[in-house]
C-alpha cells in the first residue's frame, strides 16, 4: 500500500541518490544498506505504476542486499573488494558462495544502477557525446531503441537488456540472464532495462513489449551520458 509515509521516504532520498550508490560501488561491499529510490514511488506514473516501483525496490531489491550481505558475512576475505572487483572477477570468489553472489549481489548492483537510469520529467533524448556515439553505433535513438527492446524480448525468462561499453570501448547492446551483470563480460553498463517479470507484471501483465516501449518515456539520459563518460576514463 502507498502510504503519506513511504511517498515522503522515498522524496526524502532524492538529494542522495544520484552520488550514494556509485560511491558504494568503490568501496567494500559489507555490509550493504539499500539505496533510497531518489524520487517517489509514484513519480513515473503512468508509464511504470507506484505499487510496482515500491515492491520492486522495497520487497525485491530488498532482499537481493539481505541475501547478499548473509554470504559477505560468511566470506570475510571479501571486505576488502569493492562490489564491481567482486562481480567482475567472480572466479575468485568461492565456488560455494559464487552463484549466490552472483545473483544476489548482481541484483543489487544491478538495480541500484536501474533506479538512477529513470527519473520524472527528465531529458527525452541523449545529448553532447553520448547522442554522437549512439548515432555513430547505431544510426539514431529509435534504432538504439528498436536493439534494447529487441534483446529484451529475447531476453527467455528473466533477465536485463543493457547498452554498455564492451572491452573495445565502442557501444554494444547485451542481455544478461538473471541477475547477472555486465561487468562479467568486461562491458561496462550505460543503459539498462530490467526485463523480470515483477518490474512490469502489475501493470503490464504479460506484455513485455508494451513495458519496454512505455520505458523510454522515464529513461534518465543525464545518467545515461554520466555512466557513458565514467566508463570511457
Amino acid at each position: 500500500m502507498i502510504t503519506r509515509r513511504s511517498f515522503s521516504r522515498a522524496a526524502a532520498g532524492a538529494a542522495l541518490a544520484v552520488a550514494l550508490p556509485r560511491a558504494a560501488f568503490a568501496q567494500t561491499p559489507a555490509p550493504l544498506s539499500l539505496p533510497p529510490l531518489g524520487y517517489p514511488f509514484a513519480a513515473l506514473e503512468p508509464h511504470i505504476d507506484a505499487m510496482t516501483m515500491e515492491i520492486h525496490h522495497d520487497k525485491h531489491h530488498a532482499a537481493y542486499v539481505n541475501g547478499a550481505n548473509a554470504i559477505l558475512d560468511k566470506n570475510p576475505e571479501l571486505s576488502k573488494k569493492s562490489v564491481v572487483e567482486i562481480l567482475s572477477n567472480l572466479g575468485a570468489v568461492p565456488e560455494a558462495s559464487r552463484a549466490g553472489l552472483r545473483n544476489n549481489l548482481g541484483g543489487h548492483y544491478n538495480h541500484t544502477l536501474f533506479w538512477e537510469l529513470m527519473a520524472p520529467g527528465g531529458a527525452k533524448e541523449p545529448a553532447g557525446d553520448l547522442k554522437s556515439a549512439i548515432d555513430g553505433a547505431f544510426g539514431s535513438l529509435d534504432k538504439l531503441k528498436e536493439a534494447v527492446n529487441d534483446a529484451g524480448m529475447k531476453r527467455f525468462g528473466s533477465g536485463w537488456a543493457w547498452l554498455v561499453l564492451d572491452k573495445d570501448k565502442k557501444l554494444a547492446i547485451v542481455s544478461t540472464a538473471n541477475q547477472d551483470t555486465p561487468l562479467e563480460l568486461g562491458a561496462k553498463p550505460v543503459l539498462g532495462v530490467d526485463v523480470w517479470e515483477h518490474a512490469y507484471y502489475l501493470k503490464h501483465q504479460n506484455r513485455r513489449a508494451d513495458y519496454l516501449k512505455a520505458w523510454w518515456n522515464v529513461a534518465n539520459w543525464d545518467k545515461a551520458a554520466a555512466n557513458f563518460k565514467a566508463a570511457q576514463g
